[in-house]
């Protein structure tokens, strides 16, 4: 855990130093928005994301529900093997004294705290974040979460100027170019025909530079208009719009979407039609997505007392691909202790970002990819008191780097799931369809 972050169970205010998990609860207050007076100037009909101030935002939104926060009223970072315990800990001795009036009891709703994980054990650091204003929606309902360590009145809302466009944008080559990154697919193809390991997930990563920083809610905007079956999210620089769910759990169910096995669409719906029947006839997908689904039911199984694990897969639709898709549903016992964060934590990396077996494909990735991934296929999402919440897989995502000299770099992130048979040239135009969603957004 990091030195300059709070231990676990100590919070650390925004603009303070740490204090000690004895001192300062915080308050925490969530009312019906409709009952405020300042919800006359929040129509029922805007997007979340369009309340998002310029600094400290915080988003996690599907379909125009979710829920959107800002500024920092506690948070912790971590990093290493124990990321994503030392975060579980904190967050329990931090609810554990917290004071918490919510009158809507909905998920989402009370004190939440946003994260964002790691991919490997090192490098990369990973967060949690409680932010003061919290605003959300779900099923027609809006409530407003306001969270201090003293009573803080209701803040005044509005729906937020139009963040500024991000021009010019030039993408060019990250760790990696096109040539490159293909050779070390191929590699991988060899190892895998020689029986070193079964499927291995390479990434590979762009960079887009502007003439000023980039302002997040721009391309988040673009993104949740654009992929509203995704999950559109944002921690600390991290943004993307994610059609991958690594695990939700509410009142006791638990639900993990997994993905595996992707063709790019054409815009002609005949065609598409056909593509479609293709790749759910396709063996290589069909393998791929097999070792994923089975490394999500495995990791899920010693939690649950009941499971239910499709035995064929679907295929997901979205703008720019079709995916092999299976959610796995089970039921958590009231005995077992573990959060959502816990569950996320014992489910990555799966076999759709890492690869089987998952030390070997970990490994390799480390060896060949050539690049940090960060929080690139890290779990990200929220959890709520009761350690209720979502996490998705950080896909379709990119990550704002602050530069010297002042202009603007964004980090895009795209990988695809190599197994026996793969093609190099496939799999990189692959990766250029991953990548369509963010630089899309970005005005690429």
């Amino acid at each position: 855990m990091s030195t300059s972050a709070p231990r676990p169970g100590a919070a650390r205010p925004a603009g303070g130093a740490a204090p000690a998990a004895h001192q300062v609860p915080l308050a925490v207050r969530t009312v019906p928005l409709d009952s405020l007076a300042s919800a006359g100037d929040v129509p029922d009909d805007v997007p979340l994301v369009d309340l998002l101030p310029a600094d400290g935002s915080l988003a996690w939104l599907r379909g125009g529900d979710g829920i959107v926060g800002w500024g920092v009223a506690a948070t912790i970072t971590t990093s290493g093997a124990t990321r994503f315990a030392d975060a579980d800990a904190w967050w329990r001795e931090l609810t554990a004294r917290s004071v918490v009036r919510d009158e809507v009891d909905l998920p989402g709703s009370g004190l939440v705290a946003f994260g964002s994980f790691a991919f490997a054990d090192d490098p990369g650091t990973s967060t949690l974040v409680v932010p003061r204003v919290v605003v959300g929606r779900r099923g027609g309902q809006r409530w407003l979460t306001t969270i201090g360590h003293d009573s803080i009145g209701a803040p005044a809302l509005r729906v937020a100027e139009a963040p500024a466009v991000p021009s010019p944008v030039v993408f060019g080559p990250g760790g990696l170019d096109d040539d490159a990154w293909q050779a070390v697919v191929a590699d991988a193809v060899a190892r895998i025909d020689a029986g070193d390991l079964e499927k291995v997930v390479l990434a590979r990563d762009i960079v887009a530079t502007t003439d000023a920083p980039v302002d997040v809610r721009w391309p988040l905007r673009r993104l949740a208009a654009a992929y509203p079956t995704c999950w559109t999210f944002h921690v600390d620089g991290l943004f993307g719009a994610t059609p991958e769910m690594l695990v939700r759990q509410e009142r006791g169910l638990v639900t993990s979407r997994v993905l595996a096995g992707t063709i790019r669409r054409t815009g002609d719906e005949v065609r598409d039609a056909g593509l479609a029947g293709e790749l759910a006839r396709s063996s290589k997908d069909l393998e791929e997505h097999e070792y994923a689904v089975r490394s999500v039911a495995d990791s899920l199984e010693p939690h649950c007392s009941s499971m239910n694990v499709p035995e064929s897969p679907f295929v997901l639709h979205l703008p720019n691909v079709m995916h092999l898709a299976t959610d796995v549903t089970g039921v958590v016992p009231d005995d077992d202790p573990s959060s959502s964060l816990g569950l996320a934590a014992s489910l990555h990396p799966s076999a759709a970002v890492g690869g089987t077996p998952t030390a070997t494909a970990t490994a390799l990735i480390a060896e060949l990819e050539g690049m940090e991934r960060g929080r690139y296929a890290g779990p990200v999402g929220w959890m709520d008191a009761s350690g209720d919440g979502e996490w998705g897989i950080a896909l379709r995502s990119a990550q704002i780097e602050t530069a010297a000299d002042g202009t603007g770099r964004v980090r895009l992130y795209a990988g695809c799931g190599i197994v026996a048979g793969s093609d190099p040239a496939a799999e990189l135009a692959e990766s250029q369809a991953k990548l369509e969603p963010v630089r899309g957004a970005l005005g690429g």
